[in-house]
């Protein structure tokens, strides 16, 4: 077996050009596989990341009040207050289509939202200056707003500048009374539009300033004990709200663990089919291995003619161009390996995602490559074992 195999390594390297264009189909295959199963990975972990950002333990609800029948926030947080085992957390969610003017600076950009005094804890976010948003301001209605980091840095220079100021909102005065911390990274820049251009004011008010005078949206926290059962709170609130509405297309539960979920099962499925495609060319790549193999029994007939007049056993032959076969198509694993890992993390940077080849990538494609040598290695190594050695001899 070790005289084989060392017979296979310098059959090789006698005929490196050879050699190199039979194992590059298996290096191409083997390292599309690791890059693209790597790439989805990543891109999965990026969206696992944004999602868990939102929330998983957040439960969101949508209604569409009619006139007939509407869900007032009252009737919400009652069914809060009796469920209190199943939440941790409500707000009310009003959006404002707001101008926002500072000094003589105008701006529809920086989103606008009515919230409770328990939306800081939802988001989890943080306060850099001043205090958010509290009951007494919701029951009062009070023209109070907490700024975001943009809004705050901007308009004023700095969040604490900011309070105690006023900023006007579709033309009424809101006084600042304290600004959330930054959300954006610091290595990125504060813009309009982004992440931290934002005001918070009570829902109270915003319903007032919207001239809605309902509210179609809440958001609710789990337990984080309770976030496994997301699908039966969710459950429980439809059933809440059926009981009003009478009617399912009048209201939306959306549960972000649920949606977690489906999402990591449909990129999980996607890497699966995308690395199967992939394995496509290691397949091709065998059907090379095969033709060269094919040709290198032609070429050696004389020396398998000796080798079997000598005494050589069928077995030996067969094993000598079994293992040729598969150190060929195991060195194009091999080296496939290597440029499937530089080439993920090359292409991550580009498409600005962390890629990172997976074990399990680098040992199935290495696997089937090394599977793909002994499988179609066995067919050329097959006849050349058969070959007699009186015509073996006779071959020019």
């Amino acid at each position: 077996m070790l005289n084989s195999f060392s017979l296979a390594l310098k059959s090789i390297w006698s005929n490196k050009m050879r050699s190199f264009l039979t194992m590059l189909g298996i290096i191409i295959g083997v390292a599309a596989v690791i890059i693209l199963v790597g790439l989805v990975n990543g891109e999965m972990s990026y969206m696992t990341e944004s999602f868990a950002s939102m929330g998983t333990n957040r439960i969101t609800v949508n209604v569409t009040n009619l006139s007939s029948r509407s869900l007032s926030v009252d009737q919400m947080y009652r069914f809060f207050d009796e469920n209190q085992d199943s939440f941790s957390h409500i707000s009310p969610n009003v959006n404002v289509s707001a101008t926002v003017k500072v000094g003589n600076e105008n701006t529809t950009s920086t989103k606008v939202s009515g919230v409770s005094e328990e939306y800081l804890t939802i988001l989890d976010y943080e306060l850099t200056n001043g205090r958010f948003l509290q009951y007494s301001d919701m029951k009062s209605r009070q023209k109070v707003a907490v700024l975001g980091y943009y809004v705050a840095t901007n308009y004023f220079g700095s969040p604490s500048s900011a309070i105690g100021q006023s900023v006007s909102i579709n033309g009424e005065k809101y006084k600042i009374v304290g600004v959330v911390d930054r959300q954006t990274s610091q290595s990125e820049e504060l813009k309009e539009g982004g992440t931290d251009d934002f005001i918070y004011i009570p829902y109270t008010a915003a319903i007032k300033l919207s001239r809605n005078g309902t509210v179609s949206s809440y958001t609710l926290t789990l337990p984080d004990e309770l976030v496994n059962d997301a699908a039966t709170i969710k459950t429980k609130i439809e059933d809440f709200l059926y009981t009003i509405f009478k009617n399912d297309d009048l209201y939306n539960v959306t549960a972000m663990s649920e949606l977690l979920d489906s999402m990591n099962e449909m990129i999980g499925t996607m890497s699966m089919l995308l690395g199967g495609i992939a394995g496509i060319s290691l397949l091709v790549a065998g059907v090379g291995v095969m033709n060269i193999m094919l040709v290198s029994v032609t070429e050696r007939t004389r020396e398998i003619g000796i080798r079997k007049s000598l005494g050589a056993k069928r077995r030996t032959i067969l094993c000598q161009f079994v293992i040729e076969a598969a150190v060929t198509s195991s060195c194009g694993g091999l080296l496939g390996i290597l440029a499937g890992c530089i080439l993920t993390k090359v292409a991550g940077s580009i498409m600005g995602i962390n890629a990172a080849p997976t074990i399990g990538s680098i040992l199935v494609s290495f696997s089937v490559s090394v599977a793909i040598g002994l499988i179609f290695g066995y067919m050329p190594a097959r006849r050349a074992a058969a070959l007699n050695p009186i015509d073996a001899l006779r071959s020019d």
